[in-house]
């Protein structure tokens, strides 16, 4: 994770574009990754303000997806750790209703 104004020996500065991803996948906000760890990333955008705390994040070039928790946050920069990839989160199959017989 990369605190604010910091710059971790393991962080490595980038440009990447990516895809913040939340609302069941109905919304999506452009933004660049400005570093990059293993633990987290800062994201670059016009602005924060309708960012949920926790989305996904894919990264384009790398097409890689991270469940995100926000660190901190200011006007047009985001700092987050990566939950766990969400390709390992698992997926729950939804249970159909019983049908009804009259």
């Amino acid at each position: 994770m990369l605190g604010r104004g910091q710059s971790e020996g393991l962080a490595r500065r980038t440009l990447l574009s990516a895809k913040i991803i939340f609302n069941d996948k109905s919304s999506t906000f452009d933004c660049t990754v400005t570093a990059l760890s293993d633990t987290g990333a800062e994201l670059r955008m016009p602005s924060t303000l309708n960012v949920p705390g926790v989305f996904k994040l894919t990264i384009k070039p790398h097409d890689e997806t991270y469940l995100c928790d926000v660190t901190w946050r200011t006007e047009t920069c985001l700092g987050v750790s990566f939950s766990r990839t969400a390709k390992a989160l698992p997926v729950v199959a939804k249970k159909k209703a019983p049908r009804l017989e009259w």
